[in-house]
């Protein structure tokens, strides 16, 4: 497992959640200086200084508890408030748009392009405020620092750590099922045309070489039908303002006349809505969740509280004129059933059995959602 993937899963999930607040800070309306608050509030939080230099270290990818619990507390560090359901819903749409990145990168070093693409997106969001911009050219001098030399083998066994932290997370989402990207189980359909990798060839050719390395023939062999290779595009730019050519990382609720940005290649437009299509966020360990927990309090200082008027965002309802604020405080009926007047002892006993009792750690003895916590506490 690679020490180095923590910041590029935290970057790119953090990247993903302010696309999709964007969009449904727009869908419901909401005026443009709270809008411009909530979204500059958040990024300054995630590109703070001192906690970027600290999340860069070499260490372990944190559990998914505990990363969920983070982007929970950054999601609610400005006047914004999400509900249980949206914040859910906001997490789903987070990770599978990652977890698709990912699967379709081309090369696993343009991981580096697709990161940089959210963070490119993340300075425009600023709308120009000096200090976040000046917070965001820092991290990209500590990705250039970190990952611009990496080799192939680096960054496949980074690629290969981040699909692992994404492993069981099947939750269905409206735009990759409308763009046929995803099955109705959940799972991802990869597409067998588009441009070849850089430093590859279209496939179709055997060449033969003799003992010195000189190619003596060649010979051309038909491909299925299904397959539709183009010649590779240039390759994109590391530069802090560059191309990076690839779509990836872009916003993908922009869409071209073509449909949803869904693909390496495709240019984006305009802004469109989309929402999950069912909710089930991955639960770990109770450790590691109440620990990720008390770690992102720390971490961000976001138990101060915010100046301004606090509103509330919903990401529950399926168009913009829908009565959204009635999913925000309709309560679930709870049908509640209790049947141990009739349990029996041996049923009490086994269930006695299996309850488990949390003890506490013993000194010097921290797991990871402790660490992070420390390092909450060290940036507050």
């Amino acid at each position: 497992m690679s020490l180095r993937a923590l910041p590029i899963l935290f970057l790119n999930l953090g990247g993903e959640m302010l696309y999709i607040l964007d969009q449904r800070l727009r869908a419901q309306t909401i005026p443009e200086e709270k809008a411009r608050k909530v979204k500059l509030d958040i990024v300054g939080m995630m590109m703070n200084r001192r906690f970027m230099e600290e999340l860069f270290k070499p260490q372990e990818t944190y559990p998914k508890r505990s990363m969920r619990t983070v982007f929970d507390r950054l999601a609610h560090a400005s006047i914004m408030r999400l509900n249980a359901t949206s914040m859910d819903k906001l997490y789903d749409l987070m990770t599978m748009a990652v977890k698709y990145q990912l699967y379709i990168c081309p090369r696993p070093s343009d991981i580096l392009l697709l990161t940089l693409n959210h963070l490119d997106a993340l300075r425009e969001l600023t709308n120009g405020d000096s200090d976040v911009v000046q917070n965001i050219d820092a991290v990209y001098g500590f990705l250039m620092q970190n990952y611009a030399t990496l080799s192939a083998g680096q960054w496949q066994l980074i690629r290969l750590t981040l699909l692992r932290f994404f492993q069981d997370m099947h939750t269905k989402v409206s735009i990759f099922l409308k763009g046929n990207v995803q099955n109705e189980n959940g799972w991802f359909v990869v597409s067998k045309s588009g441009p070849v990798p850089n430093g590859t060839e279209v496939p179709g050719t055997v060449r033969y070489f003799n003992d010195s390395g000189q190619e003596v023939a060649s010979v051309a062999f038909p491909l299925s039908q299904s397959c539709s290779y183009q010649p590779a595009t240039k390759p994109g730019s590391l530069d802090i303002r560059g191309d990076r050519v690839t779509r990836l990382g872009c916003n993908m609720y922009l869409v071209s006349p073509g449909g949803p940005l869904l693909s390496p290649d495709q240019p984006k437009a305009t802004q469109q809505k989309e929402e999950t299509k069912q909710s089930n966020p991955s639960i770990d360990s109770e450790a590691s969740a109440a620990a990720g927990l008390k770690l992102l309090t720390h971490l961000l200082g976001i138990e101060k509280k915010t100046s301004g008027s606090v509103f509330r965002l919903s990401l529950v309802g399926e168009d913009d004129d829908s009565d959204e604020t009635s999913l925000l405080v309709q309560p679930q009926q709870v049908l509640e059933i209790n049947a141990s007047h009739k349990r029996s002892e041996e049923l009490t006993r086994i269930m006695d059995d299996l309850s488990i009792t949390q003890t506490a750690p013993s000194v010097g003895e921290k797991d990871k959602g402790d660490e992070l916590l420390d390092l909450m506490d060290s940036c507050s």
